[in-house]
């Protein structure tokens, strides 16, 4: 029999047909895989770059990359891709900073709704604070990044070295000099309890717009950011005392007729979240000390708001 004879229409088609099945076997096997690791994917994304929106699309970059790799050369998809996904939330950190030097007022983080994405707060998520998140953004993308390897996700040295493409002792030194820069700017937390309680008695008077119950759960050296992004009415400046925050505070009433005011959970913490017709109209974080909430970060900017209520349904699909 001639070995070399052309294989017939028949067995042309039979060949081809195999090797499309086997090509779509792989590339379900090859969405398994990314699927199963796309709660970590997002977490490193979401914390170098402070936005859910940003962190989507490096996710998504980061799938599309996997499609095209030869994946049968991948030893590790895990690291792997936590590789690529780092190198990619670095790139857009760098030109992210840029756009965010012409915001308007302050910029803050946009929330994610841990309260129906709990994996994205599972590793660590002291690196997933609000106010961890606006320190972090103080930092190059470079290093923010290997904090966050390293804190959020105890990635171990040499492999954080190889993702940012680092010695290991450049690597160490960057996770240092960051720990050192966010204890300098914390404070020592308190209880998830009493964070909880404060915050139950901030929404109970930002409700009825009562000034002088504002004042008693606020610290006197309080300070309150406004996300707006150059919104009509809102703050373009941080504001800072007792009084000036409970006023400002209580004037979300008249902000806002008519809005429901709930608790919700964003970044691990209770959060506040004022709706109006079912449309989220504004979000508020908090954070707590010894001597009360001594930081109110409020989310107005539509964009973001959409952005939290997506991280809701992202795990609900």
């Amino acid at each position: 029999m001639d070995e070399r004879r052309p294989l017939t229409r028949d067995s042309r088609d039979s060949c081809d047909s195999r090797d499309t099945r086997d090509a779509r076997d792989s590339l379900d096997e090859a969405a398994q895989v990314f699927e199963g690791l796309r709660p970590r994917l997002f977490g490193i994304a979401y914390r170098v770059l402070g936005s859910v929106s940003e962190a989507e699309d490096v996710v998504q970059d980061a799938w599309l990359r996997w499609q095209g790799t030869d994946r049968s050369a991948v030893l590790a998809p895990g690291a792997f891709l936590a590789k690529t996904t780092t190198r990619l939330a670095i790139n857009v950190a760098q030109s992210a900073r840029v756009r965010r030097e012409a915001y308007v007022g302050p910029w803050l983080p946009e929330f994610v709704d841990t309260g129906v994405d709990p994996q994205v707060g599972a590793e660590r998520g002291e690196a997933l604070e609000v106010a961890v998140l606006l320190v972090l953004e103080k930092l190059n993308p470079v290093e923010r990044a290997a904090y966050v390897l390293r804190e959020a996700f105890d990635y171990p040295y040499d492999e954080i070295a190889d993702m940012l493409r680092l010695a290991q002792a450049n690597t160490r030194q960057l996770v240092s000099r960051a720990r050192k820069r966010l204890s300098a700017e914390r404070r020592d937390p308190v209880d998830a309890a009493a964070h909880r309680r404060l915050l139950e008695a901030f929404v109970a008077a930002a409700r009825h717009g009562d000034v002088a119950a504002l004042e008693n759960v606020l610290s006197a050296d309080v300070v309150a950011y406004a996300d707006g992004n150059g919104m009509r009415g809102v703050a373009r400046l941080e504001v800072t005392g007792t009084g000036r925050v409970a006023r400002i505070s209580a004037f979300a009433q008249k902000f806002f007729p008519g809005a429901d005011y709930g608790l919700v959970e964003a970044n691990g913490h209770p959060a506040m979240l004022l709706t109006k017709d079912g449309t989220a109209v504004a979000l508020m974080s908090v954070t707590v000390g010894p001597d009360g909430i001594d930081g109110l970060y409020w989310i107005l900017t539509p964009e973001k708001l959409r952005a939290y209520e997506r991280s809701a349904r992202r795990t609900k699909r």
